[in-house]
């Protein structure tokens, strides 16, 4: 399956991000995935195709059941570019701090 959408659009959306939450812990079927949202299974079905083509979720066939697991390479690309915007914010957290300290010093 060709990935189509960007990854972040997929995660953008909060059933989306829902579904990524329920296959971190365990490999489900869609149905299961369904019972887990009030909403169609139709609708559940669309999400999963667009975490399937955006490679986030990965699809294993066992006779006739489908089942859906989290593809942790891919969570971890998206953790990867992140990070980068983490060490930014505690760099300026931290510089933050400093000035913080300091006024506090000075007034003293």
């Amino acid at each position: 399956m060709e990935t189509r959408r960007d990854v972040f659009q997929a995660i953008a959306d909060p059933t989306r991000r829902a579904i990524l939450v329920l296959l971190a812990s365990q490999v489900m079927t869609p149905n299961a995935i369904a019972e887990e949202f009030n909403t169609s299974r139709q609708a559940v079905s669309n999400h999963i195709k667009i975490l399937t083509e955006c490679k986030l979720v990965k699809q294993e066939q066992k006779g006739r059941e489908i089942y859906y697991h989290i593809n942790a390479n891919k969570v971890k690309e998206i953790d990867k570019w992140i990070e980068q915007f983490r060490k930014i914010l505690q760099t300026q957290f931290n510089q933050l701090d400093n000035v913080l300290l300091t006024l506090k010093k000075q007034k003293k």
